[in-house]
């Protein structure tokens, strides 16, 4: 790694931890009109946990990033308020509330579920302020139970699903789906199955989130496509704990039966070492994107976590950058009103290149990555090579909220 550039200021760990110190030094009675106040509301803990601190961790670095180390707009401050919704849709409804009322925030980030953020999104309308999401994916969040506070840098299902289908869908492919039993499992079959012109779908498996056995559910699976021509492949869409990928001990070569999958986070990512060749469509990879914001991250997560960057640590800075982007662009201003004004439509640069707010649903536009893994004995997971990188105006991602 010794081509990448050093960080820009060596101050950066002091800076980072007195912002966060500060979020819980000072009384919401003691605000500052030379602050910025960020909530982060996101799964510190429960079966999400990998998830959040990613996320907390590339927040963090992309709030540096985009101050050039400063952590200040315009002479204000940024403080950053931890909240651990433990993945609990009733504990991060009353810690979003909390931190609106209670701790002044300006603004939100989170959650890590799209559970708990579906609960958070009538908190976010009820007090008038923003809540970035990042990086709960589920549709519905843009989609039906959208408003208008709601931005996310996150992917949605329906970005996740498009990307996937351009490794999958072929005439006479034939598929069945594994997923998770709640919205980002749902959601992501739904949008996968509309995204599908040519393969077809013959079975869907819903477990629970806590599985770790997933002996019946696999066997519905094989007897579902084991007497099918042609291609025969199971698509796992997969969060958390849990192992869905021991399907293989089950002998699924013997009915010529292949597993699919998106992308995930490194620790994930070493059950597909098991699968030379698997193909799909990852949000990020660190060795993928090749672009400024991309070697600054590599380079300072290196530096400071001797480990690259993950999924979600890139989510996290994507957050963090389109925040400072536009408090940049409203000299500091945080009222909603004139944030939302901003950021509709608002292009910004990050880990995985250039991202634009949608306007008609505040989705962030961004590219995907078509993968093939690849396993080299020098990593511990298996290495996704890219393919083709499918830009966003390659995908016809649709709009579905109905305001």
């Amino acid at each position: 790694m010794t081509d990448l550039p050093e960080p820009r200021l060596a101050r950066r760990h002091a800076l980072l931890a007195a912002a966060v110190l500060a979020a819980f030094g000072l009384p919401a009675h003691a605000q500052s009109k030379g602050e910025i106040r960020i909530a982060h509301v996101y799964s510190k803990s429960g079966p999400l946990e990998a998830y959040g601190k990613q996320t907390q961790t590339g927040l963090m670095m992309g709030l540096d990033y985009a101050t050039n180390g400063t952590m200040t707009v315009d002479g204000k401050k940024l403080v950053v308020i931890e909240k651990d919704d433990q993945g609990k849709p009733d504990v991060g409804k009353s810690l979003l509330a909390a931190a609106y009322g209670d701790d002044k925030a300006d603004i939100a980030v989170g959650p890590t579920s799209s559970g708990v953020a579906l609960a958070l999104l009538p908190v976010a309308e009820e007090y008038k302020k923003i809540l970035l999401v990042e990086p709960a994916v589920a549709d519905s969040i843009t989609g039906d139970k959208w408003n208008k506070y709601i931005f996310r840098t996150g992917r949605n299902s329906s970005q996740d699903a498009i990307s996937n289908a351009v490794a999958l869908d072929k005439d006479g492919t034939t598929i069945a789906t594994l997923a998770q039993d709640y919205a980002f499992g749902r959601d992501g079959v739904k949008a996968f199955k509309a995204a599908l012109k040519k393969a077809k779908i013959v079975h869907e498996e819903y477990l629970p989130p806590a599985t770790t056995d997933f002996t019946a559910g696999a066997q519905h699976l094989i007897d579902a496509l084991k007497d099918k021509p042609g291609r025969k492949v199971i698509f796992i869409i997969w969060a958390g704990a849990g192992n869905p990928f021991k399907i293989a001990d089950l002998d699924l070569k013997r009915y010529n039966i292949e597993i699919a999958t998106g992308g995930n986070i490194l620790q994930a990512m070493t059950a597909y070492k098991q699968f030379p060749g698997m193909e799909g469509s990852t949000y990020y990879y660190f060795g993928i994107p090749k672009n400024p914001v991309n070697e600054w991250l590599v380079a300072n997560h290196y530096k400071q976590y001797k480990t690259p960057p993950d999924f979600f640590t890139a989510g996290g800075m994507a957050a963090g950058i389109a925040l400072v982007e536009a408090f940049k662009k409203t000299g500091g201003d945080t009222s909603s009103d004139k944030l939302i004004k901003t950021m509709e439509g608002m292009s910004f640069e990050t880990p995985k290149g250039k991202m634009t707010f949608r306007k008609e649903d505040h989705q962030a536009m961004q590219s995907m990555y078509h993968f093939r893994i690849k396993v080299d004995p020098a990593f511990a997971w298996g290495v996704p090579e890219l393919v083709h990188e499918i830009k966003p105006e390659e995908m016809q991602i649709p709009i579905l909220n109905k305001r």
